[in-house]
């Protein structure tokens, strides 16, 4: 009787019968923080934790001002508002110090993800991907989806 449910088992499980991912969740790539002073946030990991840090890059057509904390296993991003349009200012009004805007993680296809994504109900807040600060697609995902969390995808 086991051998026979053994056989049963391994031909409903074989590669013929599950379909392959379209899409695969990769590595963590950073950790956005939003501030509400750019400078005194970089000089705290950069002079103070001893980290390395990034120029401060200007991403108009995100609103913000980003600086990166490299941190070998991953990256945060610190975000600073760019502009009367900035998604940030908008975090920011809502909390004076600043805080955890944003995690992204990378997506070996992004189109795919977000198809998928959609027919599972997690909204995308762009129809499309948009280039990121790496200069890569990606896409946001609602945080009322996501358990709360503000995920951003990034192909890798």
């Amino acid at each position: 009787m086991a051998s026979v449910c053994n056989m049963l088992f391994k031909r409903s499980f074989t590669s013929k019968s599950v379909p392959e991912a379209l899409w695969k969740l990769g590595r963590l790539n950073h950790i956005a923080i939003a501030t509400p002073d750019l400078a005194k946030s970089a000089s705290l990991y950069k002079n103070i934790l001893g980290a390395d840090i990034s120029e401060p890059q200007h991403l108009p057509n995100h609103g913000v001002t980003t600086v990166f904390v490299n941190l070998g296993n991953t990256k945060l991003e610190l975000l600073h508002p760019l502009g009367e349009k900035s998604p940030i200012q908008g975090f920011l009004d809502k909390n004076k110090s600043g805080g955890l805007h944003h995690i992204c993680i990378e997506v070996d296809n992004i189109h795919n993800a977000m198809k998928e994504l959609k027919a599972k109900g997690i909204r995308c807040l762009t129809d499309e991907p948009r280039i990121g600060a790496h200069e890569k697609p990606v896409v946001f995902l609602h945080p009322k989806d996501c358990a709360g969390v503000l995920v951003e995808l990034e192909q890798s």
